[in-house]
C-alpha cells in the first residue's frame, strides 16, 4: 500500500478528526507519525503532558489516546477504508500506544456516517441539563456502543448514582485541598483561548457551579470565584453512566477510551449532551469504591438534554504530526 491511496487532504482530515477527541484538561496528549510506505499512523503519548499529580500512572492519558484512535478509525471509514488497529504494538517502545492502518475498502455503514458527523459536533457541556431521563432504548444503544469496543456501560439506580456523586464530591474536595493538584489544575485554565499552545480550557468553557450542589463539578480555580463561575441550578437528579472494563491493564485503558468516544458520538447523534466526571478516578481508593465487583471504573459520564457546550481549542494538525 502506498501513500497515494489516501491523498494528503484525506490524511490531514483523518488527523484533524482524531484530535477533536476529549482529553483531561484538554491536554491533547497525543502525537502522530505516518509511515509513508504502509500509510500506517503511529500514535504516541505526548512527552510531559503536564498531568504529574492528576494522572501519575498515565491512565487518563491512555483513555484520551484511545478516544483519539476511535476518531481516527471513524475518519478512515468515512474515506472508504477499513482500519486495522493494534494497541501497544511494540513492548520495547511503551510510548507507542497504537498503530492504525487503512486496509481494504468497504461499503459505508450509515451508522458510521453518523459517527463521523457527530465527532465534529461533540463538545463537553458543563451547563445545566433539563433532568429529563433517558429512555431504555437509548440506554441500550449506548451500552451496545461501549460493548463494541470491549467495555461495559452501566446505568446506576438512584441510590447508586447518589453514592457515585458523593465519591465525585469527595474527589473534588481532595483536589482542592491538595496544593500540587490544585496548582496543576489552575495551570490548564487559559485566559486567552488563542494563545499558544492551543491546549487547556478557556475560561468561557468552564461553566457555572451548581448552586444546589447536586452535581460536583470541577472548580479549576481551586476556590469559588463568583465572577468566574456564577452559580446556577443544575438538574436535581443528574443522569450518570459508569464506563468499566473487566481488567485494568494499559490495553484496557486504551479500549476504554475508544468505548468512551463511541458512546459520546452515539449520544451526540441522538441529540444528547455530555460531560465527564473524572475526580473520583484520580484517587485510587475512591476509584476502587466506584468500581463494580466484577470490573474497573474508567470514567463517569453525565448525560442529558440541554445546551451545547462551547468548543475548546485544538492544536493544528502540523503540531501533532512528528517528522
Amino acid at each position: 500500500m502506498h501513500s497515494t491511496i489516501l491523498d494528503a487532504t484525506a490524511l490531514e482530515t483523518c488527523v484533524a478528526a482524531a484530535v477533536v477527541a476529549p482529553s483531561l484538561y484538554n491536554s491533547q496528549p497525543w502525537r502522530f507519525r505516518l509511515d509513508p510506505e504502509t500509510v500506517t499512523f503511529h500514535i504516541r503519548a505526548a512527552p510531559a503532558p503536564g498531568l504529574r499529580f492528576t494522572d501519575p500512572d498515565g491512565r487518563a492519558v491512555h483513555v484520551s489516546v484511545g478516544a483519539c484512535v476511535l476518531n481516527l478509525r471513524v475518519a478512515m471509514v468515512h474515506f472508504g477504508w477499513t482500519p486495522q488497529t493494534r494497541l501497544l504494538p511494540a513492548p520495547a517502545d511503551p510510548a507507542l500506544l497504537a498503530t492504525v492502518r487503512p486496509t481494504e475498502t468497504g461499503a459505508l455503514d450509515p451508522s458510521q456516517a453518523e459517527l463521523y458527523e457527530s465527532l465534529w459536533r461533540r463538545h463537553s457541556s458543563r451547563l445545566p441539563f433539563t433532568g429529563e431521563p433517558l429512555s431504555p432504548v437509548l440506554c441500550a444503544e449506548l451500552a451496545t456502543a461501549a460493548a463494541v469496543e470491549g467495555a461495559d456501560l452501566l446505568f446506576p439506580d438512584a441510590a447508586e448514582t447518589a453514592r457515585l456523586l458523593a465519591l465525585t464530591a469527595e474527589g473534588e474536595r481532595r483536589n482542592r485541598a491538595d496544593p500540587d493538584r490544585a496548582s496543576e489544575s489552575r495551570r490548564w485554565v487559559r485566559e486567552d483561548p488563542y494563545a499558544y499552545p492551543r491546549t487547556g480550557l478557556p475560561l468561557a468553557t468552564l461553566g457555572p457551579q451548581d448552586a444546589r450542589e447536586h452535581l460536583p463539578l470541577r472548580d479549576f480555580t481551586a476556590e469559588r470565584h463568583a465572577e468566574r463561575l456564577p452559580a446556577r441550578s443544575f438538574e436535581r437528579s443528574p443522569f450518570i453512566a459508569l464506563l468499566t472494563t473487566a481488567h485494568d491493564r494499559r490495553t484496557d485503558w486504551l479500549r476504554a477510551g475508544q468505548a468512551l468516544e463511541r458512546v459520546l458520538l452515539t449520544a451526540t447523534a441522538r441529540g444528547l449532551r455530555s460531560s465527564l466526571l473524572h475526580q473520583p478516578l484520580e484517587w485510587p481508593d475512591l476509584r476502587h469504591e466506584a468500581s463494580p465487583r466484577t470490573g474497573h471504573a474508567q470514567i463517569l459520564i453525565r448525560l442529558g438534554h440541554g445546551p451545547q457546550g462551547p468548543a475548546t481549542p485544538r492544536r493544528a494538525v502540523e503540531e501533532v504530526i512528528e517528522g
